[in-house]
């Protein structure tokens, strides 16, 4: 999908379209991050810092399931 740059006040900016929001499921005041890849960058409505943070606690819960489940009685 086509996204043209436009002046908004003094800066620049994207208007991104309906059916793209539509899909992002993104609203008024929400985040996007741009992150680097081999092919070029990525637009995305996920922190991947959050996502790092999640795959680590996932790491931890499957090493030390049995002490959460002793915890969790």
């Amino acid at each position: 999908m086509e996204l043209k740059l436009r002046n908004i006040g003094n800066s620049l900016g994207l208007v991104l379209p309906k059916e793209m929001l539509s899909k992002l499921k993104l609203v008024q005041g929400d985040k996007l991050w741009v992150t680097e890849s081999p092919e070029g960058y990525q637009l995305t409505p996920y922190d991947p810092e959050f996502s790092n943070q999640i795959e680590t606690a996932r790491k931890i819960m499957k090493k030390r399931r049995n002490v959460l489940h002793e915890l969790a009685k």
